[in-house]
């Protein structure tokens, strides 16, 4: 069955790349809502797609499932082009945006970017929105990111699931790489989402979906395999963090790169965590030969190149 045939009226996904969250709006007669606006160096095409899809009308509502870069790091340029749009975050890190605290915010760690927002009110575990004339359910989603929610729209039974379930597995799982543990709050999202019995769900990344239990299946796998052999997880952990910032990137040289490593805390704690012998550097120097192998990086002399 197409994914998109029970979907109500004034729902529209736009898919991006694996930079980019997915985008996803909705929309009627009274309101304009966007959940999630995607990368900062993407913003300039996420305010593009939505003014195409609202034409004059403004954006009134802008939602982030979590404050990851990816899915926040359109929101200055959305806020600004749109004056009068209400900003709601989850409450998890309400202090540290306000305050704006780069060292407790994760932008600085994880060595991406994001440029400074505020917000107007939270989204929180438990309550209910009206959005776009159907009633959300929002709920906690913790283990990917500990603050995240997910949405639910029960008379559809559409999920929007963030980085909580994508079609083939989930985001990795921050509190891990830090030395936190987290899988069983995985396994417990994954218990929710089943729970809830969604026909559809849109997720963070890739297309929407409607085989919820085969996704489903194939994340507890990758969950049990990563709490076998939580080095598998580390490894995974630090080959993203370094791709996306390819991906960002596109090229760079091996000296710039090397300078960037330095400033990645998330990249220095997978390296403690490993109890590695390895200089910090011989280290990083294994991980992008990980990526070669795995085609998504080459070395042409002194650059890196994402491919």
């Amino acid at each position: 069955m197409d994914s998109t045939s029970a979907w109500p009226d004034g729902l529209q996904v736009f898919e991006r790349g694996w930079l980019s969250s997915n985008n996803i709006l909705l929309y009627d007669d009274d309101t304009t809502v966007l959940i999630d606006s995607g990368y900062v160096t993407h913003a300039p095409q996420t305010l593009a797609l939505v003014k195409q899809a609202l034409g004059a009308r403004p954006l009134d509502l802008l939602l982030n499932t979590h404050l990851h870069s990816d899915h926040c790091g359109g929101n200055r340029l959305l806020q600004d082009a749109y004056p009068s749009l209400e900003t709601r975050i989850p409450p998890g890190m309400a202090s540290e945006v306000a305050n704006w605290d780069e060292d407790l915010l994760p932008y600085k760690s994880t060595g991406q970017n994001c440029p400074r927002f505020g917000f107007d009110g939270l989204i929180a575990p438990g309550t209910e929105l009206t959005l776009a004339g159907e009633i959300w359910q929002v709920h906690a989603a913790p283990g990917h990111d500990p603050h995240s929610v997910i949405l639910y729209e029960p008379l559809h039974r559409i999920l929007i699931s963030a980085d909580a379930l994508w079609e083939h597995g989930f985001g990795i799982v921050f509190p891990e790489l830090e030395g936190v543990s987290a899988f069983q709050e995985v396994a417990t999202t994954l218990d929710l989402i089943e729970a809830l019995n969604p026909l559809c769900v849109i997720p963070g990344h890739g297309r929407p979906f409607n085989d919820v239990s085969t996704a489903l299946a194939f994340s507890r796998r990758k969950l049990n395999g990563y709490i076998q052999q939580p080095e598998k997880h580390a490894l995974y952990g630090a080959k993203v963090l370094i791709k996306f910032k390819l991906l960002e990137l596109n090229s760079v040289t091996k000296a710039e790169f090397n300078n960037w490593t330095e400033l990645n805390g998330y990249l220095h704690a997978l390296h403690h965590l490993q109890g590695s012998n390895q200089l910090f550097q011989d280290w990083v120097d294994m991980v992008l030969t990980e990526l070669i192998k795995s085609k998504a990086l080459q070395i042409q002399g002194e650059l890196l190149l994402n491919i």
